[in-house]
């Protein structure tokens, strides 16, 4: 497997397509009201930069940075088709993520997760690539059903 991890995509039906399983996903594994995952309208606004994973025209993953402040990125939208599950696909558009925020001056990414059985294997992840647990930034209120994480960019 060969992965390239390119910007946009949004227009094409098998990103689509990924983004409405990874939409489902998150929403029926969080309390109605709580899933922050972003549709195709929420990541085409300013300030979002959205990114795709593949492996020839085989869509393996997205994900989007969103700029919160100058210096403060937030990981939006990260997915990972499920075929592509456990071969570090994921870990590639994190760090592919994180390199795109510390190119835009970014001196932390945060992000939102959700706290079902369902988000473990990305928590580990997460906190495997040096995220720390933070309390809630931006419009985000804390609950028991999601839980904040940050890494301070150097």
């Amino acid at each position: 497997m060969t992965v390239t991890i390119t910007e946009g995509g949004l227009d094409d039906p098998r990103v689509q397509a990924l983004l409405g399983i990874h939409l489902a996903k998150a929403r029926a594994a969080t309390a109605e009201g709580f899933a922050f995952a972003l549709d195709l309208s929420g990541l085409r606004v300013p300030g979002i930069r959205f990114f795709t994973a593949w492996d020839g025209d085989e869509v393996l993953a997205t994900g989007a940075l969103k700029r919160m402040a100058p210096d403060h990125g937030e990981v939006k939208s990260m997915h990972t088709a499920e075929a592509a599950r456990r071969r570090g696909v994921g870990r590639a558009m994190l760090r592919h993520l994180v390199e795109e925020a510390r190119r835009a001056g970014m001196t932390r990414v945060s992000l939102e997760t959700g706290t079902s059985a369902y988000f473990q294997p990305a928590v580990a992840m997460y906190l495997a690539e040096g995220f720390t647990p933070c309390g809630p930034f931006g419009d985000y209120a804390a609950s028991a059903e999601n839980r904040f994480l940050t890494l301070a960019l150097a």
